[in-house]
């Protein structure tokens, strides 16, 4: 299967093809994957995401699945890298990771069936979909600043074609340890059918993508942490918990909240036992 990366070069951004562990741009220079500074893999004019899909994150949170999938956005200012930092802001502690498989647009679609919609398929890539749910007493009808914040959206490492989404495993790890483990087999809307229910209404780019949804287990990560997700044929993404340089601004906007419902989300929508939580992690 082709891998693409897009990496920054001699100071350019330069896209490359996977040859082995070494990136090959296409005027014959290579760099080791291990040196490459990275980019997000694609371009997209949007991000957009389906809200729950995963029947194991589902049963998690101890509810029924809607009829159809529901969505959100997230805006291209929250772009990330393979081996990028991912920014907490001060003031803020509970950034979720989100492990999920993200859908690469190939040809503009508009109004396409479900069985054409594979046509319109560039590839795939890794996501990390991370909340940071201090926003979402407010925030939860649009989660533009639970999802949307700045460098929640890494993407990579790199752009693969030819992969068949059918029984691949999906596993986020934080410091090595296991933490999210899953399968696209487990998805109640596979991802045929998400691109065609989009592009019913909204055009849809080259370069855009649809992450597909996470499995159970996203739990909150803190500064230091080493956070990787792995999708079966899709390699790795990896990147780190920053702390931001500077508080949320207090004059202005609503503030990050610690109520039930944050907590709850947080720690794995322990609907059934609000006040009982595990030990915290470190």
């Amino acid at each position: 299967m082709p891998e693409y990366r897009r990496i920054l070069l001699d100071g350019a951004v330069v896209e490359t093809v996977r040859e082995g562990e070494e990136l090959v741009a296409g005027d014959g220079r290579r760099v080791k994957i291990d040196d490459a500074r990275h980019l997000p893999p694609v371009v997209p004019s949007k991000v957009i995401a389906v809200h729950l899909n995963h029947r194991s994150r589902v049963a998690e949170f101890q509810i029924k699945l809607p009829a159809t999938p529901t969505y959100f956005h997230k805006p291209t200012s929250a772009l990330n890298s393979h081996q990028g930092a991912i920014v907490r802001p001060e003031g803020c502690k509970w950034l979720n990771y989100e492990g999920e498989v993200a859908i690469v647009i190939g040809k503009t679609a508009r109004n396409i069936s479900q069985a054409e919609a594979g046509e319109y398929i560039a590839g795939y890539t890794v996501a990390n979909d991370y909340g940071l749910h201090d926003f979402r007493d407010t925030d939860a009808g649009s989660m533009l600043r639970v999802k949307g914040s700045d460098t929640l959206c890494p993407l990579g490492p790199g752009l693969v074609t030819d992969w068949d989404f059918r029984g691949k495993y999906l596993r986020t790890y934080v410091n090595g340890e296991l933490v999210q483990d899953g399968s696209t087999d487990e998805m109640e809307w596979d991802m045929h059918y998400l691109v065609a229910d989009i592009a019913r209404t909204i055009t849809l780019y080259p370069g855009d993508v649809l992450l597909s949804g996470t499995p159970a287990n996203s739990r909150p990560v803190q500064p230091g942490d080493v956070v990787e997700v792995e999708a079966e044929g899709l390699g790795r993404l990896t990147n780190h918990i920053v702390t931001g340089p500077a508080a949320i601004r207090g004059d202005v906007g609503a503030q990050p909240t610690e109520s039930e419902e944050v907590r709850s989300t947080a720690l794995g929508g322990d609907w059934e036992f609000r006040g009982i939580r595990p030990p915290k992690r470190g």
